[in-house]
This record gives C-alpha cells, sequence and structure tokens, in this order.
C-alpha cells in the first residue's frame, strides 16, 4: 500500500466520528486505490483535476491535498485547479496541502490573491504543508457620485 494512500485512509478513518462527509477522490493517473477505499467502507471516486469537478458550488467543508499540485503539473496548469478548489469549497472551509515545498509556495500565492486566509504554512527538506480557509470576502463597492 501506498504510503499516500495509507495516510489518507488514516485521515478519512479520523474523521469517521465526526458529522462530515468524507469523499476520497483518487486522481485518474494515481494508482488505482479505490478498491482499498471501499473495502474500508469509505466512499470514493475517480476524477481528472485538470477537469472541472462535477459538483455544486460550496459543497465541501475541507479540501485534504496530499502531493495533488506537483503530480498535475505535468498535464495542467496549477492556476486552474485552485480556481476550481475555491469553487468546490464552502466560505469558512479549508484545504490542507501537503506537497514539495515549491508547489505549496505557489498554491499559497494563488489562495492568497482568491482572498483565502493562510493559516499554517510549513517546510522543511523541500516538503511542505499548508492550511487556508476560504473568506467570504466581496469586492467593496463604491457609492455612486
Amino acid at each position: 500500500m501506498a504510503s499516500s494512500l495509507s495516510l489518507s485512509l488514516r485521515f478519512a478513518a479520523a474523521l469517521r466520528e465526526k458529522k462530515v462527509w468524507v469523499m476520497n477522490v483518487v486522481n485518474v493517473d494515481a494508482p488505482d486505490t479505490l478498491p482499498v477505499i471501499f473495502e474500508r467502507g469509505l466512499f470514493g471516486m475517480y476524477h481528472d483535476w485538470c477537469e472541472s469537478f462535477s459538483t455544486y458550488p460550496r459543497t465541501y467543508d475541507l479540501l485534504h491535498a496530499d502531493h495533488l499540485f506537483s503530480k498535475i503539473k505535468e498535464r495542467c496548469a496549477v492556476l486552474p485547479v485552485v480556481v476550481e478548489v475555491d469553487r468546490v469549497v464552502r466560505p469558512g472551509g479549508g484545504i490542507i496541502v501537503r506537497d514539495e515545498a515549491g508547489a505549496v509556495g505557489e498554491v499559497e500565492k494563488l489562495l492568497r490573491s482568491l482572498h483565502w486566509d493562510v493559516r499554517l504554512t510549513f517546510s522543511k527538506n523541500d516538503e511542505g504543508v499548508l492550511y487556508a480557509e476560504k473568506s467570504d470576502w466581496r469586492p467593496e463597492l463604491e457609492e455612486p457620485a
């Protein structure tokens, strides 16, 4: 079992007693781990993050991306993926990113430009972790003169 699968399963299992819906999303070009996810009674699906995610906007409270951004950079740009994350996460929801330090820095810059509150960043030995919460920011409207 891959270490990222093991980590994802432990993460999902830790949330099992909480009143949250956990959806394990396996990237289409990643090893096929859905059977293991299903064996443990968890939900999951395949998805190509270079395409839009088939869900309603503001559906999810938390996304956990384990080395997603460094892997998708081989096939598509990070910007549209971060914009898609912004679309599917509710205001007040969050994202946990564990990835190469360069990818974490790039995601952090993009999230800040979308007015997310970056609460934690940590890098060690070219690996980084980021936690950010989506704000309910709206542009200020100017009064007509």
